[in-house]
């Protein structure tokens, strides 16, 4: 029988992946940028989240940061870059601005769409498109010292990758207008108050521990009703009661297995850890320079 070959580790330069207990730890890692989304950002995420939801290997994914602020937004000289700048003079520049959104878009719908959840270790400022980053994930923490900013307004333009779509959903709106129009910070105090942090903590150390925390607990529940639950929210989020009902059964009914269950009582009863199986890797037929696909 032939032999499976190993998934060579990625080379990142905007980040570092750590893969340890079936958790992805996944840092940001320019902190002499103070961590700002470069275009390498963008292409190293995407590659990085493609390959943690195809392999089913992990079973919840922290982001953190390094340095003094979590993120300071998008790379200003991405704007400046004649390969990356939107193009104003033409009605077909601007059209093609569209698609290249689209494109960036997609990438934090990843994380909403990954079949783990994903738990965000916020510290300093969380600015711009990085707010858009960590509202596409499931659970957020933060530092004493955290910040948020829709820093779009501030620079003469409209947040557009996914901040004001999403914070409704988690925030009051009045309060998401509030920050949409004036561009203040928001503290993490501020934040957990509106529900936009589930808990706030005394240090960065602190907030990635506490995350890393929760990571293991999740990846010691059955990691395909994980998944599914994951499913159900969001579509609950963006759908009515009956609707969100219909497709609660199709779910259940799709992923139900009466071994999860067994274990899960038997592993309280006898006071051990559960064995539960890894979700099956993604296989697809396009054509990819990922060694995984």
């Amino acid at each position: 029988m032939p032999q499976d070959t190993p998934t060579p580790p990625l080379q990142l330069s905007c980040f570092r992946l750590d893969l340890s207990d079936r958790i992805a730890h996944l840092i940001l890692n320019r902190p002499e940028a103070l961590n700002t989304l470069n275009p390498t950002f963008w292409q190293e995420l995407d590659l990085v989240l493609d390959r943690l939801h195809r392999s089913g290997d992990s079973r919840a994914l922290v982001l953190s940061s390094t340095g003094r602020h979590f993120s300071a937004g998008m790379a200003l000289d991405t704007f400046a870059d004649p390969q990356f700048a939107p193009d104003d003079r033409s009605p077909e520049g601007r059209a093609a601005l569209v698609d290249t959104l689209a494109r960036m878009q997609s990438t934090f719908n990843r994380i909403e769409e990954l079949r783990m959840p994903v738990i965000c270790a916020i510290h300093g400022g969380c600015v711009g498109g990085a707010l858009d980053l960590v509202a596409a994930a499931c659970i957020r923490y933060a530092s004493r010292e955290a910040f948020f900013c829709i820093q779009e307004i501030n620079i003469g333009m409209t947040a557009d990758l996914g901040s004001l779509q999403r914070l409704p959903k988690l925030m009051p709106l009045g309060i998401v207008k509030e920050l949409a129009y004036t561009g203040r910070r928001m503290s993490a105090q501020e934040a957990a108050s509106h529900g936009l942090v589930n808990a706030v903590f005394e240090s960065h150390e602190a907030v990635v521990t506490a995350a890393l925390a929760c990571a293991r607990e999740i990846a010691a529940k059955p990691p395909i009703a994980i998944w599914g639950s994951k499913q159900v929210i969001n579509y609950a989020r963006d759908h009515g009661v009956h609707d969100a009902l219909q497709q609660m059964g199709w779910v259940q009914s799709g992923i139900w297995s009466n071994r999860h269950v067994m274990e899960a009582v038997s592993a309280m009863q006898g006071k051990r850890e559960a064995d539960f199986p890894p979700l099956a890797a993604v296989r697809g037929f396009s054509v990819s320079t990922d060694p995984q696909s």
